[in-house]
């Protein structure tokens, strides 16, 4: 795998795995126990740290890529091993 591809790659699980960190540890101002401020919705969070954020995604992303680069590299899991057509009769 050439490092261009390898940077696409991690960089697109990158955004995934923030967006599937994202909603950990916030709470909003009803969980904080404050009250809202004038144009805070009542859904937003009132501890949102984007650094945290980035750091979770980034520890989340490194493990994945890893796995998936080994996987590469090894050949565990192949296209073959995930062709479902056998079972689905075609």
């Amino acid at each position: 795998m050439r490092f261009g591809s390898m940077l696409a790659v991690y960089a697109l699980i990158w955004v995934l795995a923030a967006f599937a960190v994202l909603p950990f540890g916030l709470r909003t101002p009803h969980d904080a126990g404050v009250n809202p401020t004038v144009g805070h919705a009542t859904s937003a969070p009132v501890n949102f740290r984007p650094r945290m954020v980035a750091w979770r995604a980034t520890l989340v992303s490194a493990v994945v890529f890893a796995l998936l680069y080994a996987n590469f590299r090894h050949g565990w899991i192949t296209a073959s091993d995930l062709d479902i057509s056998p079972l689905i009769g075609l």
